[in-house]
């Protein structure tokens, strides 16, 4: 049999409108009180209705978040942080796929907004103007994306980029390939800037290629290209692309890191699992779902143009290696 309020109200010996009160409006009851009842309704097991909850504080208890591809590892990652907030909160995430499409972004969060406290969209991929469109239609937190004047949490993609180029020029390279993401990815925009401020400063050049879908497939599409343009390095948009790379590299005859070295971006767990480990720049993707519910839950924000930068790292494994000499010629 189910635990109700008049369980918990007995247990507790107060009436069932205190019980009610210590969930919706806790700072109308006791201390004392509150935690006992709290208690109780722990060792009881007792979950208080939440549609109910919702009439009296006008708060569901439910939080959104909308992400662009639910299969990429990038964004489960970011979803897995994102739950483990919202649970410590007692809340419960609604996760939405956009599919990569602007469109069904609009769409999904116009149909969540009535039914949460607020929205997390991860790396967006609407436009500035479609973005204003969906500013008060529910509270809103971006991730991976800094637009419209509204809160975010930002991953210093520039300065990973700035890591992984000077690990390459270090290690001689001389000519590597950029290989970009989706055309709308703000955080590809991000690396951009980073790469063009890096390579003069390390005596690399770099040959930017692309777009390219931040998939597996993308990455095999972009190597028979970079291969063309007789680069010694890689830095691909994700890990993902990384290891379509590794293995397009593979099937041409092209060993890695003694011919050309790879670099990739997340450090998603896959990364440390090739044949090969990947060297990567690791991306604080929990961390940033994490922090994304914060900006949500925190209602004493300072205004909308917070703004949360967590930092990113190079994690150095086997497919970066220094450049092989080129054998000079006998007579």
């Amino acid at each position: 049999m189910a635990v109700t309020i008049h369980h918990v109200a007995r247990a507790a010996e107060v009436s069932v409108s205190t019980v009610s009160r210590a969930f919706t409006v806790p700072e109308m009851v006791h201390p004392q009180t509150r935690r006992k009842v709290l208690q109780v309704a722990e060792e009881l097991g007792y979950q208080p209705n939440r549609a109910a909850r919702g009439l009296v504080t006008g708060r569901t208890g439910n939080i959104g978040v909308v992400v662009p591809d639910v299969a990429n590892p990038f964004f489960s990652a970011v979803l897995k942080g994102c739950a483990a907030r919202a649970r410590e909160a007692r809340h419960v995430v609604f996760l939405a796929d956009a599919a990569e499409d602007p469109r069904v972004e609009a769409e999904v969060v116009g149909a969540m907004a009535k039914q949460v406290d607020g929205i997390v969209l991860c790396s967006p991929r609407e436009d500035s103007a479609q973005l204003d469109r969906l500013v008060g239609i529910a509270p809103l937190v971006l991730l991976n994306r800094a637009d419209s004047g509204l809160p975010a949490v930002l991953m210093d993609s520039a300065d990973g980029v700035r890591q992984a180029v000077e690990h390459l020029g270090a290690l001689g390279h001389r000519r590597i390939a950029h290989l970009s993401g989706p055309a709308s990815s703000w955080a590809g925009e991000h690396r951009l800037r980073g790469l063009r401020a890096a390579a003069p400063a390390c005596d690399v050049e770099a040959v930017e290629l692309g777009p390219f879908p931040p998939t597996f497939q993308g990455g095999i599409q972009a190597t028979d290209l970079a291969l063309a343009r007789g680069v010694t390095a890689v830095l691909a948009f994700n890990d993902l692309m990384a290891i379509g790379v590794l293995n397009r590299l593979a099937a041409r005859g092209v060993s890695v890191p003694e011919e050309m070295s790879v670099v990739g971006f997340d450090d998603i767990e896959m990364s440390s699992m090739t044949t090969q480990p990947l060297t990567t720049v690791r991306m604080p993707m929990e961390a940033a779902g994490r922090t994304a519910v914060d900006l949500l839950l925190d209602e004493q924000q300072p205004g909308p143009q917070l703004q949360r930068w967590l930092p990113t790292q190079l994690i150095v494994r086997s497919t970066t290696a220094p450049r092989m000499p080129v054998p000079v010629a006998t007579r």
